[in-house]
């Protein structure tokens, strides 16, 4: 084990032991994991699992169970596409179908050069200007295709950060 791995593994049980004996415990645990690390990484489920009594399984369960949390590292830009009926109603489906080719990946997948991921949301609360997006913090309202294509040049060409 390399020095980058065991600094995952301590601070993986850092975060783990900090919030063990809150009620409750698995779900603030799991949110600060993937709060620190963007993800949830694969030796956290045994940590957490041992901490807690659970086994591996019923970790691993709630990690699948809920859309929020991810297993994989995401892209350095994580770009959620609404597809909730205010969004349809506004043409969401042909934007998406857009995005997913001009990106040339799937929902919950990344490009292969790690710059974008790609998330469904279900309700962005911006139903008045849809098809809408969120990219980081930032939800973006009446999208078209050409709005969608001028934001990931910025977002791969100059590498902005969103915050």
């Amino acid at each position: 084990m390399d020095d980058t791995q065991a600094g995952v593994l301590n601070t993986i049980e850092e975060l783990v032991a900090s919030m063990k004996h809150k009620p409750g415990a698995l779900l603030p645990i799991l949110h600060g994991i993937q709060d620190h690390f963007g993800y949830i990484p694969d030796p956290a489920i045994e940590i957490i699992a041992s901490h807690l009594r659970y086994t591996a399984a019923d970790v691993h369960g709630v990690i699948s169970f809920y859309h929020y949390f991810r297993s994989e590292r995401p892209g350095r830009h994580v770009i959620e596409i609404c597809r909730a009926e205010a969004c349809q109603a506004q043409g969401g489906r042909e934007f998406e179908r857009h995005v997913r080719e001009k990106l040339n990946i799937g929902l919950d997948q990344t490009t292969p050069n790690q710059d974008i991921s790609l998330k469904a949301v279900y309700c962005l609360g911006n139903c008045a200007t849809g098809p809408s997006i969120r990219v980081g913090d930032q939800i973006k309202g009446r999208m078209s295709p050409a709005k969608f294509d001028r934001l990931v040049d910025e977002l791969t060409t100059f590498k902005l950060e969103l915050k």
